[in-house]
C-alpha cells in the first residue's frame, strides 16, 4: 500500500482526490473515501489535492492513525464492500463503510 485515507475525510468526502487520481483507485463509501491498496501507483497527487489533509503515505502515517492502513485494505474484502479488485470499475460508490468507520462518531457538517 502506498497512500491511506484517514479520519479527516469521514463525513466530508470532498472528492478532489478522486478527480485527480490518474489510475482511478479512490472509491467512495457511505461516509468516507478509500484508496485501493493494490491499484494505487504511489504518485502522491491525491495528497496535494486533499483540502482536509486526510491522505498520508503509509510510511509517513502518524502512529495514532496506523489502523487506517487496515481499514483501507479491508474495505475491499468480500465481507465488507465486496468490491475486491475491480481495477477502476465504473461502480465507484458503495452504500457501506468499514465497520470502524461506521462506528465513528458523526462529524458536524462543515
Amino acid at each position: 500500500m502506498a497512500y491511506v485515507i484517514t479520519g479527516a475525510c469521514i463525513d466530508i468526502k470532498d472528492g478532489a482526490c478522486v478527480k485527480c487520481c490518474p489510475v482511478d483507485c479512490i472509491y467512495e463509501g457511505e461516509r468516507t473515501l478509500y484508496i485501493h491498496p493494490d491499484e494505487c501507483i504511489d504518485c502522491g497527487v491525491c495528497v496535494s489535492a486533499c483540502p482536509t489533509q486526510a491522505i498520508y503515505e503509509d510510511l509517513r502515517l502518524p502512529s495514532e492513525m496506523a489502523h487506517f492502513i487496515a481499514i483501507n485494505r479491508e474495505f475491499f474484502a468480500a465481507d465488507i464492500s465486496g468490491l475486491g479488485s475491480p481495477g477502476g470499475a465504473d461502480a465507484k460508490r458503495v452504500a457501506c463503510d468499514h465497520p470502524a468507520i461506521a462506528a465513528f462518531p458523526r462529524q458536524p457538517a462543515g
